[in-house]
């Protein structure tokens, strides 16, 4: 599928140890390339950690000029999430907006084609919280660095992504993931507000396709939403998990609505999603449900 790509490509994937990074790893090893990761794991797990990647433990804000000569880095490492954001919006933006810079610098001296993931949290507003901001300056970032320096980067908006490895716990927990621990511990299904919020949920195995389909050509700041064109409100969502449910208190900085435009995607790179979240949910049931004696 990607025979355009030499045998022996170099990659670096910095985040790699995180829910979208690993499964990222997962399937550049299957193509057989070099895969090194560069994460401090202050987020990332150790057991998405895959055998046949080098793992580098340090922090997209270290220095790294004794690391290189990759042909390819997908920049995946962030402080991630909107509500965190709140609580640390110094070391978001610093991470976020200085880590960038650090990993774009590394790109020019490597030559490499790079891959930046943004975010969808900012079709909501750029100053919603501190979250958005910071993923649209290194964005911004990406694109100066194209402008002075011919960088070739591209720039990856995902749309609230699920699948294996989502969290189900703590401050970067999805909601698709919340729901599946709610439900395994029987309890109710946490909606905020009124539920009729809607989102554009991706599966990471769409994601991950996108990610490599961008990495095949030279880009320039190119912006390629990675999302499904479908939305559900998240009372649609919790109506196919079938579970009791309770509404509490709306949670500031989201927006209420997130849908993707993935035309440019479909029509630059071949972007096609495959994933549909009602299939993923009704056979996760079947594997956590209806199974259990």
């Amino acid at each position: 599928m990607f025979s355009g790509w030499s045998s022996n490509l170099r990659v670096l994937v910095t985040g790699g140890a995180g829910f979208i990074g690993s499964n990222l790893v997962d399937e550049l090893v299957k193509l057989k390339y070099n895969v090194d990761v560069l994460d401090d794991f202050s987020t990332g797990i150790q057991a998405n950690k895959n055998d046949s990647a080098n793992y580098i433990i340090r922090s997209i804000n270290d220095d790294l000029k004794d690391i290189g000569d990759y042909e390819v880095i997908f920049h995946l490492a962030a402080m991630a999430r909107i509500q965190p954001s709140f609580d640390d919006p110094l070391n978001t933006i610093d991470l976020n907006v200085r880590g960038t810079a650090n990993i774009c610098d590394l790109a020019v001296r490597n030559k490499s084609k790079l891959v930046y993931a943004g975010s969808s949290s900012i079709y909501g507003g750029k100053y919603l919280n501190p979250y958005a901001f910071s993923k649209w300056q290194g964005e911004e970032i990406c694109k100066m660095y194209s402008s002075v320096y011919g960088l070739s980067t591209s720039i990856a908006r995902f749309f609230n992504v699920y699948g294996p490895r989502h969290l189900s716990e703590g401050p970067y927990a999805t909601v698709i993931g919340i729901f599946e621990r709610q439900i395994i511990n029987d309890n109710f299904l946490t909606i905020t507000g009124d539920g009729n919020q809607r989102r554009d949920f991706t599966h990471v195995n769409d994601i991950v396709n996108g990610l490599i389909l961008m990495s095949k050509d030279n880009w320039f700041g190119e912006i390629f939403n990675l999302g499904t064109g479908v939305n559900h409100s998240i009372n649609e969502i919790a109506k196919i998990f079938n579970h009791r449910q309770k509404f509490i208190s709306k949670r500031p900085g989201e927006a209420k609505s997130t849908l993707a435009d993935i035309s440019f995607s479909r029509d630059r790179i071949g972007y096609e999603p495959k994933e549909v979240i009602e299939d993923y949910i009704k056979n996760w049931r079947k594997k956590n449900i209806l199974t259990r004696g």
